[in-house]
């Protein structure tokens, strides 16, 4: 009878990816999970219009904010601030942040029912405050 002769495996150069994939997929769940809690600003019944959005190459805007109560906020888009704002204090923020960045786009971001006066105070203060040109915020007619 012939003795038991052992193969000789060649050692294998691959990495193994699995483990990798795991750590992907789990990083995947996580960001999806905390995505939705990431989202700033303040929550406003925006009016619903036709109109062009921004190039998606533009600097991310900053979003001044009025709500149905008359207060005023300001999303500069990097810290999140939930306190309200006096239109002073706004427009300092403003001046301030456009000093750094000259060219950032300003929109004013209306809640619907707010008394039109509010709206047209925030973009006097914004003027004083250096900015050139404010866009308006609204809805797209679909949703």
């Amino acid at each position: 009878m012939q003795g038991f002769q052992r193969k000789r495996r060649r050692k294998v150069a691959e990495i193994n990816v699995v483990p990798y994939i795991d750590v992907m997929l789990v990083l995947l769940i996580i960001f999806m999970a905390t995505a939705p809690i990431i989202t700033q600003g303040v929550k406003v019944d925006l009016p619903q219009g036709e109109a062009e959005p921004l190039k998606k190459d533009s600097k991310p805007p900053l979003v001044a904010s009025v709500t149905k109560e008359g207060d005023y906020f300001l999303d500069n888009g990097s810290v999140k601030d939930d306190r309200s704002l006096s239109l002073d204090e706004l427009a300092a923020l403003v001046a301030a942040e456009l000093q750094l960045d000259p060219q950032r786009p300003v929109v004013v971001k209306g809640d619907r029912s707010v008394s039109y006066d509010d709206v047209i105070q925030l973009m006097v203060s914004l003027q004083r405050a250096g900015v050139p040109s404010v866009g308006l915020m609204t809805d797209s007619a679909e949703q």
